[in-house]
């Protein structure tokens, strides 16, 4: 997998899934449309400007609250490469991972606006602007596979086509 090079956006410890995508918004079917909302109660300007590639760096417990598997869908339809935080809800990491969003257990110091590069395959963070590196326990090589061929359901898919 390459390695993943992004701004930064920093979030606050405990966001909740309510705070990614706000419950009156789930009944939106265009994702475009859905996904104008994302983090809006946080910074209402994220979901205009945050660009292709762009990384989320957030505090603990991040994706907390309820199942809704729109959080991590909203955030990778618009455009964000990854979410670092030092701890994810259990149910937002597998959901995130199932839509070939990586998340990412680590502390990293970096402001908004830095620029950080994630080597999931080798373990590292860089905060390309401080030039500090942080370990992070590396990928194991089918976590990749469902990573790179968009998420579970299209790796199942891709394997079972070569069955």
């Amino acid at each position: 997998m390459k390695v993943l090079k992004g701004q930064v956006w920093t979030f606050r410890d405990h966001i909740d899934t309510d705070v990614i995508i706000p419950g009156r918004y789930l009944r939106i079917l265009d994702l475009d449309e859905m996904s104008s909302h994302v983090l809006e109660g946080e910074d209402p300007h994220f979901a205009s400007q945050v660009k292709k590639g762009d990384i989320i760096v957030a505090g603990l417990n991040f994706g907390c609250g309820s199942s809704r598997e729109q959080a991590p869908v909203a955030l990778k339809h618009l455009g964000v490469a990854a979410v670092v935080a030092p701890s994810f809800a259990r149910i937002f990491y597998r959901n995130a991972i199932n839509v070939g969003l990586p998340v990412i257990m680590a502390e990293v110091e970096a402001e908004k606006g830095d620029k950080i590069a994630i080597d999931l395959e080798a373990g590292i963070i860089e905060n390309i602007n401080t030039g500090k590196k942080f370990e992070i326990q590396a990928f194991q090589n089918f976590m990749l596979e469902i990573l790179e061929d968009g998420g579970l359901v299209n790796h199942f898919l891709k394997k079972r086509g070569n069955d």
